[in-house]
């Protein structure tokens, strides 16, 4: 059963062509991998399904999605769109993802900040709860966010780049808990992490203005090239680094 289906969407930032005719089904049991390079439109494209972006084209959501009005889509922004000194406890963020069911003013019963504490204890982070968010690292941050997609139990989970600030332990118990979740919704999930995301999700999205879904976890050099998607090569040395390749024709500026 598809979730989402995208039809020949199209995406331009003052003049430039973000996306270009993308047609793609997501599917009630999905666990994608979005990868391309910067400015290839990896998060253009999230944003189209979450309605948060003009389009061309037609992007349809399934009723599976709704439930008394409420749209049942779970989203983790990367921590760089969230606004760090806004005066909100941690606890606080997590229950912002009740507002959909709850509306901006309404008070939360006892019931959603139990659940809410679960979650956080989850995560590891349960001894901040009370904290701002402007006190706590960028890591917990993350955990906090991702407390936040989940606790309106969605159907359809969205995240940009999960697991930047997080440690290597974190970003480990994050994978096994996103193949928890897939259980029961769908996931699509952006890295810029090749090599790790290729053991996690089920399928790989290749997005570079236009879209290529691999039906396989497993993706070679080729076939990013194929794809006209940059390929990751990784070198060793004194000081760990990667190098993309170029993209022959494509602007990398970032209008993601």
């Amino acid at each position: 059963m598809n979730l989402v289906s995208l039809r020949d969407v199209s995406v331009v930032y003052d003049g430039y062509e973000a996306l270009r005719n993308v047609s793609l089904e997501i599917e009630h049991d999905d666990f994608l991998g979005v990868i391309g390079p910067n400015g290839g439109g990896k998060t253009t494209l999230i944003k189209a399904v979450l309605g948060m972006v003009p389009y061309r084209g037609e992007i349809r959501l399934a009723d599976a999605l709704f439930s008394g009005g409420e749209r049942l889509i779970g989203y983790m922004p990367q921590l760089s769109a969230f606004d760090r000194q806004f005066p909100i406890s941690v606890v606080e963020v997590v229950l912002s993802g009740l507002q959909g069911r709850k509306g901006f003013f309404s008070r939360y019963a006892k019931v959603d900040r139990t659940k809410a504490l679960r979650l956080l204890d989850e995560a590891g982070i349960g001894d901040i709860a009370a904290q701002p968010i402007g006190e706590i690292s960028g890591g917990q941050m993350q955990r906090a966010l991702l407390c936040r997609a989940v606790i309106a139990d969605p159907k359809l989970l969205i995240l940009d780049e999960p697991a930047n600030f997080v440690d290597n332990r974190f970003e480990n118990e994050l994978y096994r808990s996103l193949r928890l979740l897939n259980e029961r919704m769908a996931i699509v999930m952006v890295s810029h992490d090749i090599g790790t995301i290729t053991s996690i999700v089920k399928e790989i999205v290749c997005v570079n203005r236009t879209v290529h879904r691999h039906r396989s976890n497993a993706i070679t050099a080729e076939q990013l090239t194929n794809y006209g998607c940059p390929i990751q090569l990784i070198s060793h040395g004194h000081v760990p680094h990667t190098v993309l390749e170029h993209h022959p024709g494509d602007c990398c500026c970032d209008h993601e």
